[in-house]
């Protein structure tokens, strides 16, 4: 058996375009694809901090060094140009490696510059 687990995310990048007119779903700086693990064409989740939006589109690589986060086609409709959204990726990892499992987190400010990285998500406390 395997468990759908999270392999990656970007958190709290921000979206800097909208094209209803692009080829492509969402193009994303390939410094931040690389460092989150997130290959081109690869099927991923997008939250919508900004109004609760959640959908499923694919990666595309945007240019090196922009920053880039562009909502293409229909995606573009889900977002406002300076959203902060988390894009998700997910693995399918075997029963027997999920006490092990690892996502790699990537935490990104109002520039989409990487602050910080963790293999966990904080302990929530009430």
């Amino acid at each position: 058996m395997h468990v759908t687990m999270l392999k990656c995310k970007l958190h709290q990048a921000r979206v800097t375009h909208t094209e209803l007119d692009y080829e492509g779903s969402c193009a994303i700086d390939s410094d931040l694809l690389d460092a989150a693990g997130i290959h081109e064409y690869e099927q991923i989740h997008i939250y919508n901090i900004a109004n609760g939006e959640r959908f499923t589109t694919y990666a595309i690589r945007g240019e090196a060094g922009s920053r880039m986060i562009s909502m293409n086609g229909a995606a573009a409709h889900k977002v406002n140009h300076g959203d902060r959204i988390i894009i998700c990726a997910y693995s399918q990892v075997p029963q027997e490696e999920v006490a092990d499992h690892h996502p790699t987190l990537v935490y990104c400010d109002e520039n989409n510059d990487i602050t910080h990285r963790r293999t966990a998500v904080p302990l929530q406390v009430a």
